[in-house]
């Protein structure tokens, strides 16, 4: 069986400074089908919006960061378990940081623990540990730990579900004529460059993360895709239903085949 990891954001996960249920259970929805076909890996992010619905503290200093994210990672956990039950399914929590991964004693352990959660179909939810993981939380971000968790996990494709739907031509926010871009098999070394702008309070990320994961996972031989979080329509046509809609393949493959 062919593996999966999929990526969710934090504007996706939030809305209006709480967790956002609608699309929470959206996401499961699609989640638990993906699971009738793949072996699933969840990356999520949210922990922070998530403690921030609980403590309303000044989210830019780093100590009130740290703190809402141990405040708010059992409540996601909380959200996500209860939203899976309804489907007779168990989510599992794993933090970890991207620096485990450079020690391959601490990569084959969570390796085991991967596995052995997939083959007792549960699904693994993995957050950075940003309460104690301080250069995450100012410099990381989840699309860099979603694209080392696909190639360390052994997995055939990551999905990153975003506020952003697919990579353009250029800005769609602020160019009406920008076109999508349904297929790219290589990245300019000025795309990895350009300025991170994260469009949202809780968000460490922009496009300029999301194409680091993707050039990684290229260099690996391995497959991204990206589609928007909000409307899962395109996740499923290209995950489900093998038909590539909208959304952007960052591959030299086609599909998951």
């Amino acid at each position: 069986m062919k593996r999966v990891v999929v990526k969710v954001g934090t504007h996706v996960l939030s809305d209006q400074n709480r967790l956002s249920k609608e699309r929470m259970s959206n996401l499961v929805e699609f989640l638990v089908a993906l699971m009738e076909k793949y072996e699933v890996i969840l990356v999520s992010s949210a922990a922070i919006a998530a403690g921030y619905s609980k403590l309303k503290i000044d989210k830019g200093i780093l100590n009130n960061r740290q703190a809402l994210a141990a405040i708010g990672q059992p409540f996601l956990m909380e959200a996500y378990n209860k939203i899976l039950s309804k489907h007779k399914k168990l989510g599992a929590q794993v933090l970890i940081t991207a620096q485990d991964f450079d020690s391959r004693k601490k990569t084959k352990h969570a390796k085991n623990l991967i596995n052995t959660l997939l083959a007792n179909d549960i699904l693994p939810i993995i957050n950075e540990n940003d309460a104690t993981a301080i250069d995450e939380i100012v410099f990381g971000d989840n699309d860099q730990l979603s694209a080392h968790a696909a190639f360390h996990f052994e997995a055939d494709l990551l999905i990153i579900l975003s506020d952003i739907d697919g990579y353009y031509d250029k800005d769609p926010r602020k160019n009406s004529d920008a076109k999508l871009n349904l297929n790219i098999n290589s990245i300019k070394e000025e795309e990895l460059h350009a300025p991170c702008l994260p469009g949202f309070t809780f968000a460490t990320g922009g496009i300029v993360t999301k194409l680091k994961a993707a050039d990684f996972l290229l260099k690996k031989n391995l497959s991204m895709f990206m589609a928007s979080g909000f409307d899962l329509r395109d996740a499923y046509s290209f995950a489900i239903d093998d038909k590539h809609v909208g959304g952007t393949l960052f591959s030299n493959k086609k599909g998951l085949n």
